[in-house]
């Protein structure tokens, strides 16, 4: 911190929306040249706050002041132009249009007034990718990148604004170890620049590595702020939850039983090559690897979402096709998506419709849906998953992103499936949230469900697992015991440095 006066500072600032307090009295300074962690779970009040920083939502009550100015912000462009930035957690990018459009949108350098440079935009773009070190194709369009690549494109384009005060929600969710040490180093150049860094994230390590002060809020209130050493680990959850968490993976022993389903030299070009692999009743099976390695692409055969070239699938012992995610579903097989607004929810519908679709076809007789069935059973697994929601009729998308991944886990528990795919479950889900999901998957596995989880954190898949799976270049090359897996072996595997044979 190298300033006296605040760049930002916000005093006794409320927000509410429909049934929610979202920001109650909230008072913060943020300095130039600091980076500030603002932490709490899911729905305490954090991208509430930033959104009205950046003039995505109107403050109730309370004043803003940039550089011990008064100034009232009332859009995302007024906010640019005050040399505020916002990288959100929900990426922002038209999906139509190329990297180079994406990052110069609005704003694309002309000739003669009325026509685009393209020359000159595609040669800017290029700069501030290669400032950052992304190797992206500037002239790609933004729906054939991976989320990963969409996460630092996103990131690009806010950093190409020259910004005095830039706030980053959960900007690693999708980024690989290297990527993130990548944005780590450039956040830190930001910092020493003088410019002030608002970080939100829910992974402690990188709050406790990058941060100079912590802010936590807890139900939309600021409960506490201070330099980042004079916090744990154990004080932040503690501030954050309300409660001790004593257990951030817990597990429950429990015996396998036999295999539900097999999968035999399944091949779908050259994101899925000849893998071949089992999942027991009992189990949770982790998938590891880096991105791109097609941990995604085989969740997504499996499932019925993409067909299959070549290969097998085996269910309960009978050979059988799946040829949609309708046949994997009557099969027993579900599936938590990597993206879930895009391809988890019904953003628009509300929580009940969304937790309870799968129950449609299965509740309903000559016509007629069984409300009364459909409403008990939703209510049950809500409370159950301690989804927070002012009620069932709450639109999905007013949610926080950890309540939101509940909902679409809660579609898939009032099945009961045989087999469940969980894609990233705890992306962007907050430690008390992760800690209920991750005991919730320990429940099921003993309850003899077979859960097959992809993470690309290293902690989780060894703190969850009962057996490891590492895929490298389509193909599953490693698997470890939950007794000798090590995060070495793991990343030597995804790295194709380690090759251990995998049987059949």
């Amino acid at each position: 911190m190298n300033e006296t006066i605040p760049r930002l500072r916000l005093e006794h600032v409320s927000k509410a929306f429909p049934g929610v307090q979202a920001v109650n009295d909230v008072s913060l300074d943020v300095y130039g040249g600091e980076i500030l962690a603002l932490v709490g779970e899911n729905g305490a009040g954090k991208s509430t706050l930033m959104n009205i920083i950046n003039g995505v939502v109107p403050l109730d009550s309370g004043k803003i002041y940039l550089e011990g100015q008064p100034v009232s912000i009332t859009s995302p462009r007024q906010a640019l132009e005050l040399g505020i930035t916002m990288i959100h957690q929900e990426l922002a990018l038209i999906p139509q249009l190329t990297v180079g459009q994406n990052i110069f949108l609005g704003r694309e350098p002309r000739r003669w007034r009325f026509w685009v440079d393209w020359k000159r935009l595609y040669d800017q773009a290029q700069a501030e990718l290669d400032r950052l070190g992304i190797d992206v194709p500037v002239q790609a369009r933004v729906a054939d990148l991976s989320i990963a690549q969409r996460q630092l494109v996103e990131i690009a384009k806010a950093l190409s604004y020259n910004a005095r005060l830039i706030a980053l929600d959960e900007p690693t969710s999708a980024l690989t170890e290297r990527e993130t040490e990548t944005l780590f180093r450039l956040v830190r150049a930001l910092r020493d620049q003088g410019v002030a860094l608002i970080y939100i994230s829910h992974r402690l390590e990188e709050v406790f590595e990058l941060a100079d002060r912590i802010a936590v809020m807890r139900d939309g209130q600021l409960v506490a702020v201070g330099p980042a050493r004079d916090f744990t680990p154990a004080d932040v959850v503690r501030l954050m939850v309300g409660r001790e968490l004593t257990e951030f993976f817990p597990k429950v022993p429990t015996r396998r039983g036999e295999p539900v389903l097999r999968a035999v030299n399944l091949h779908a070009g050259r994101e899925v090559r000849g893998v071949s692999l089992e999942l027991y009743r009992g189990e949770i099976v982790g998938l590891a690897g880096l991105v791109g390695a097609g941990r995604t692409n085989l969740a997504r055969l499996l499932f019925g979402a993409d067909r299959a070239e070549a290969g097998e699938i085996w269910i309960d012992g009978r050979k059988v096709d799946i040829r949609s995610p309708r046949d994997a579903i009557r099969l027993g097989i579900g599936l938590v998506p990597e993206d879930r607004k895009s391809q988890g929810l019904f953003l628009g519908q509300s929580v009940r419709f969304n937790a309870g679709a799968s129950l449609l076809e299965r509740l309903s007789r000559l016509g007629f849906i069984d409300d009364r069935r459909i409403n008990q059973m939703v209510k049950t697994i809500i409370e159950r998953l301690r989804v927070r929601t002012p009620s069932l009729n709450q639109r999905v998308r007013n949610l926080s992103g950890g309540n939101q991944q509940k909902v679409v886990i809660s579609r898939w528990l009032t099945l009961n499936p045989k087999v469940l795919i969980l894609d990233e479950p705890t992306r962007g889900v907050d430690v008390g949230a992760k800690a209920e999901i991750h005991a919730l998957m320990s429940e099921l596995a003993a309850q003899g469900m077979a859960i097959l989880m992809i993470s690309s954190e290293l902690p989780e898949i060894l703190g969850v697992s009962d057996r490891i799976l590492v895929m490298h270049e389509g193909r599953i090359v490693a698997e470890f015991s939950r007794e000798e897996a090590t995060q070495d072996l793991i990343m030597q595997a995804a790295t194709g440095q380690l090759e251990r044979r995998v049987a059949a």
